[in-house]
This record gives C-alpha cells, sequence and structure tokens, in this order.
C-alpha cells in the first residue's frame, strides 16, 4: 500500500525490515510494546529495528550494557501507513483537540437543558409539562446519532439555510478562498454539537427528574421544610447536590465515549476530529493509527473515570476517598 506503482522485491524488503515486520509475530508484538513502553531498550546496531533513531524518539539515555541501550522516552505510536510516514502522535495530536472542543459543547448543552428540564419536569411531576418532556426525552434517546445528524444537516445547513447561515458539511479550522489562512469557524460547531448532545439530554433528563423526586422523599428534605426554608432554598441547598450523582455517572461514560470519537456525526458533517480519522483508518487499513486511536481512547477512559471518583466524594460526603 506504501509503495504503490512502485512496489518490487527490493523495495517491499527494505519496507518490511523499516517496521520489524520481517519478524515473527511474537517478536513484533515485543517491539511494539517496546516502542510503547516510557523505558524500553533499544539496539546500538543501525540495521536493527530498534536502533535509536532521532526521527523516531525524543529520549533520555538511562544505561548502557553490551549492546543495549535503556532510555526514558515518550510512547512511540509509530508512523502512518498512509500520511507519507507521518508519526501516529502527530495525527492525533491534530484531530484529538477538535473532538474534545465538540464532546464538551455537546456535554455542556446536555447538562445545561438536561438538569434544567429534568428540576422542572421533577417540580411539575404528572402534569402536562411533565408529560411533554418525558415524550421528548424519550424521543431524544430512541433516534440513532447518524439518523438524527442527517436530518439536522439537511433541515438547518440546506432547506433553512438562507436563516440559520449554517452549512451542512464544516469543521472548526478551514482554509480561506485562497487557501493560504486557517480561519476558525465556530459555526460549524452548531450543528455537530446539537446533534451529540441530544442522546446524553436525553439521559440527564430522565436522570435527574428520577433522582430528584426520591431525594424530596428523604427526611432531611422534610426537616428543612419543616424548618420553615423556602422550596428553592431546599432545592438549590440540599436536593440538587444530592440528586447529581447518577448524573455525573452517565455523563461521565457519555463524554468518554464522545472523546472516543462521534463516529457517526464526525463523518456526516465533515467534522476533522478522531471519530472521522478512524473511519477513514478503517477505510485504509491504517493500523497503527487504528491502534493508536485505540490506546489514546482507552487512557480517556482510565482519566475521566478517576475524575469521577474524585467528584463522587466531592458530591457525597458519604463516599471516602481511599
Amino acid at each position: 500500500m506504501m509503495l504503490g506503482q512502485n512496489e518490487d522485491s527490493e523495495q517491499l524488503a527494505i519496507v518490511k525490515k523499516k517496521y520489524g515486520f520481517d519478524k515473527s509475530v511474537g517478536t513484533q508484538y515485543l517491539y511494539y510494546l517496546n516502542d510503547l513502553s516510557p523505558i524500553s531498550f533499544h539496539s546500538n546496531t543501525e540495521d536493527d529495528y530498534t536502533f535509536l533513531r532521532p526521527q523516531k524518539y525524543s529520549e533520555a539515555k538511562l544505561f548502557t550494557i553490551g549492546n543495549t541501550t535503556t532510555v526514558l522516552k515518550f510512547p512511540y505510536l509509530r508512523e502512518s501507513f498512509t500520511k507519507q510516514g507521518k508519526k501516529v502522535s502527530t495525527v492525533l495530536a491534530e484531530t484529538l483537540p477538535n473532538t474534545f472542543v465538540l464532546a464538551i459543547s455537546a456535554i455542556g448543552i446536555a447538562l445545561l437543558l438536561g438538569i434544567s428540564l429534568g428540576i422542572i419536569s421533577a417540580l411539575k411531576k404528572d402534569t402536562f409539562l411533565d408529560k411533554a418532556i418525558q415524550i421528548l426525552s424519550t424521543i431524544g434517546m430512541s433516534i440513532p446519532s447518524f439518523f438524527s445528524a442527517i436530518l439536522f444537516a439537511w433541515f438547518f445547513g440546506f432547506v433553512l439555510h438562507k436563516y440559520t447561515n449554517l452549512e451542512m458539511t464544516g469543521s472548526l479550522f478551514e482554509l480561506d478562498d485562497f487557501g493560504e489562512n486557517v480561519n476558525i469557524k465556530l459555526k460549524n460547531l452548531i450543528l455537530p454539537a446539537l446533534v451529540l448532545g441530544i442522546r446524553p439530554l436525553a439521559v440527564v433528563i430522565q436522570l435527574m427528574r428520577n433522582s430528584l423526586l426520591e431525594v424530596f422523599n428523604q427526611d432531611y428534605i422534610r426537616t428543612a421544610r419543616a424548618k420553615g426554608l423556602s422550596e428553592f432554598q431546599i432545592i438549590k441547598k440540599h436536593a440538587i447536590k444530592n440528586a447529581l450523582n447518577p448524573v455525573v455517572t452517565a455523563i461521565s461514560g457519555w463524554f468518554a465515549s464522545m472523546l472516543a470519537g462521534a463516529v457517526f456525526v464526525e463523518y456526516i458533517f465533515g467534522w476533522n476530529g478522531l471519530g472521522k480519522e478512524i473511519v477513514n483508518a478503517l477505510n485504509t487499513l491504517d493500523l497503527p493509527v487504528i491502534m493508536g486511536s485505540v490506546l489514546i481512547i482507552a487512557l480517556l477512559f482510565i482519566i475521566i473515570n478517576i475524575f469521577v471518583d474524585i467528584i463522587y466524594a466531592w458530591l457525597d460526603p458519604k463516599v471516602k476517598l481511599e
């Protein structure tokens, strides 16, 4: 794939040696682990795959024993097969910030609207307004993201384009008409953020409503009412904080999955994020990019879960940080 029209046995052998593909599968796996490890071992022989090449690693040498040098370095995710030797870390660094901005915007919309509508729904339990909010949230949870993305892009970006001035596709950074300067296009964020926020918004509404109704039946809420506190003070100081735990759990999972790449939404709206990059890598069998993306996603899940545990302890004094 990398050689294209220039493929011959000699060039193929050079590429295989460069990437270590002339070794057994087990050895290749050990090479990959060695590339990923912050502390790794490298041969001092120039023909060896593990030789310390400046274009590969940014390292600090620890010590040398015989023909092997031990170094401290950043994980090396290797090079893309289809982007002319571009480092996977560079590819991810170019796409992950766009996905992060999109995920933060979508979660912000979901939290702001979801918590507000959930509180209103709980306070107006069994009224017409409560039932209307419940119906809308159920529809929001039921609609697949690829369908709502197509619908929003067509309706707001095409049918109502002259009123909304929104485009069907576009990313955060785009070249100008002369192809010289890169401009920030914040309006391109609106539609994908709304579409991506629909399902977590629906989940937050349901969780906030049910959790708040449960909290309202607790003894400390009755005590607060008996003391003469206003309903607004009770909701603000006592009820909301204790009702947020299930919301935090749900949102953390949604946020992690969004950072993993909102594949359908990014691809349909042409948003240059991690999800779109993963789809392109799968279509072109760019294995280093796929593997690097999976590892970054796993790392993000771990980090987010750690932060969620810390937030739990802040929201609920009964939870102890061990």
